[in-house]
């Protein structure tokens, strides 16, 4: 088969989730139709992870993050003039657009170009993401309307399909999955953890991810010099992250970031909502302990009381934290019920074998 992504912007996790179906269907030819870059990661960066033998990538230079009737009218009719092009060419057996803004303006270039073989992957709900109600109603406006274009929506978690059928949108999921059995470290190997008591996340600093709550966390453990935290990536809002016992790397290479999520002994997520977090993933696989803010797609990933737990504010988070670090032998337990419970949950095979009947049904 043929597939289309269509991906806009072209953000780390969304590529985990490409490259990770592009790696796994090699009998597939794949086209990524893309942005040109996620903040200061430049989609040259990504590109270079993925097969050469089955991909094709085709720069979608008008597209852009930010919402804006003018630019996003742009940005659709060079989609469209990329799609109409593709399928001339017989390039186009099915479309897979990932994330909000290229599943809205994707679905409806497909109506426009009469291609039906359409899936939607949000990975995230972006209705969710706003404290002010008036900002959660026009996306979930967006996405009803969206929805109206056609198209099968395929949610990442259970929780995240809850959240688009409590909103009167058919959706399925197939969860998100890593290459577990090929993991950066090898089953057994002992974790090269810190000195410090060291808790780690791995993300975009965008609002999403909420770096004010992250913040506020290691604001009240700042005066305790046995914990560290560190913050993997970049984005917009690290001015937010002002805590002097807060270390923010910047964008690493997939290695380098893998050996900090590894020498861990904490991973700790303060997401307002997910899809299924690609980075959270790695870090079961690793076998860590998780300690995650309870919302869609994290609370899919936490079996409370054995791999980890929830948390709703940072009081709650910060009395896990002691618990945990005065109690060594229960973050050893937890992180082998980790490793398991990815390997039986979250596995990249199944996830791509949920795509390929997928693609075949449609």
């Amino acid at each position: 088969m043929k597939i289309v992504h269509v991906v806009e912007p072209f953000a780390s996790g969304i590529a985990a989730f490409v490259q990770s179906i592009v790696q796994n269907l090699r009998d597939d030819y794949h086209i990524i139709i893309h942005g040109e870059r996620e903040y200061v990661m430049r989609s040259t960066e990504i590109i270079k992870y993925f097969p050469e033998d089955n991909v094709q990538f085709i720069r979608w230079r008008s597209a852009q993050r930010n919402i804006s009737v003018v630019k996003d009218t742009v940005a659709l009719v060079e989609l469209c003039k990329l799609l109409q092009k593709l399928k001339a060419q017989k390039m186009v057996d099915a479309v897979h657009l990932h994330s909000s803004k290229s599943g809205f303006l994707g679905r409806l270039a497909c109506r426009l170009m009469n291609i039906t073989n359409v899936i939607y992957t949000p990975n995230g709900a972006p209705f969710l993401l706003s404290n002010i109600n008036a900002v959660n109603l026009f996306y979930k406006l967006f996405e009803k309307l969206g929805s109206s274009f056609g198209g099968k929506v395929v949610c990442s978690s259970q929780s995240e399909q809850d959240a688009y059928r409590k909103l009167g949108i058919k959706a399925l999921n197939i969860n998100n999955g890593i290459a577990v059995d090929s993991s950066h470290y090898t089953p057994g190997e002992a974790p090269a953890v810190s000195d410090k008591f060291r808790i780690v996340t791995c993300a975009r600093i965008v609002q999403q991810k909420n770096p004010l709550l992250f913040n506020a966390i290691a604001t009240h453990l700042r005066d305790f010099e046995q914990f560290e935290f560190i913050w993997v990536g970049d984005g917009e809002y690290r001015h937010q992250l002002t805590s002097p016992n807060i270390t923010i790397t910047g964008w690493l290479p997939q290695s380098q970031a893998l050996d900090l999520i590894n020498s861990a002994h904490l991973y700790l997520s303060t997401s307002q909502y997910e899809g299924l977090s690609f980075s959270v993933l790695e870090a079961l696989s690793l076998r860590k302990t998780v300690l995650l803010k309870n919302c869609i797609g994290n609370r899919d990933i936490v079996k409370k009381g054995l791999n980890g737990d929830l948390f709703s504010n940072a009081q709650e988070a910060i009395i896990k934290i002691f618990q945990y670090y005065n109690n060594p032998a229960m973050l050893r337990v937890m992180g082998e019920y980790s490793g398991w419970l990815c390997h039986k949950e979250f596995n990249v095979d199944t996830t791509c074998s949920g795509y390929r009947n997928l693609y075949k049904r449609i």
